[in-house]
């Protein structure tokens, strides 16, 4: 395949973003949340995690536990047993804990609504802060950038970068920032959806005419 010109593939991520709205006029973050504190918890969960899991845990979790000074003062041991089945489940707890004490002595108990803010909280980087301020704020401030993200971004050549931070700048280029926050939504909902790692649905794809299919024969 000739080498796409920017402009060319500008262009193409246009009609690639019309595809996916068509398909997916109701994509959104599918973690269970009714605040910006459940949806920080929530994301934090979520690494190496289903959201279809973190959606059971936090069920309960979020009964328990309702506020940031809640989780700031609760037992690590009980935190840990309620969110043991979403995996690496003792550094998740202690972020959150951590995180919830910096929000109660920082914040008044409140999410931040800033990158550099949300970033300096234990356990949260790029992903959960763009999730949560695009999610929590309908703030557009960057990309969220998963795994499903980085597979479709990679696979139908609007990047050729493996780190995340570096796909979020470039895809932060080609997208319009006020699409930013449902971009990610409809390459995730595509991803789970259509696109799947080992046997993605092409001759069902909704945008297959404007994919190089890029690593795949």
């Amino acid at each position: 395949m000739p080498r796409e010109s920017a402009i060319a593939r500008a262009a193409r991520t246009r009609k690639i973003i019309a595809g996916l709205q068509a398909a997916y006029p109701d994509a959104h973050c599918e973690l269970n949340f009714a605040n910006p504190l459940q949806l920080l918890i929530a994301t934090i969960l979520s690494a190496q995690c289903t959201d279809k899991r973190v959606n059971l845990v936090t069920a309960e979790l979020f009964g328990t536990y309702r506020s940031a000074k809640d989780f700031a003062n609760a037992e690590l041991a009980e935190l840990e047993q309620a969110v043991k089945t979403t995996g690496f489940f003792r550094n998740k707890a202690r972020n959150i804990q951590a995180s919830c004490r910096t929000l109660v002595a920082q914040f008044g108990g409140e999410v931040p609504r800033t990158m550099e803010e949300l970033i300096a909280l234990d356990g949260v980087g790029r992903k959960t802060a763009n999730v949560v301020l695009g999610n929590a704020f309908n703030l557009n401030v960057g990309l969220v950038v998963d795994t499903h993200v980085n597979r479709l971004a990679n696979r139908l050549g609007l990047t050729a970068q493996s780190d995340a931070v570096k796909i979020e700048q470039e895809l932060m280029t080609l997208v319009p920032r006020e699409q930013w926050t449902l971009f990610s939504h409809w390459l995730i909902w595509h991803g789970r959806r259509r696109c799947g790692a080992r046997k993605p649905d092409c001759a069902g794809c909704e945008i297959a005419k404007l994919c190089p299919r890029v690593g795949l024969s």
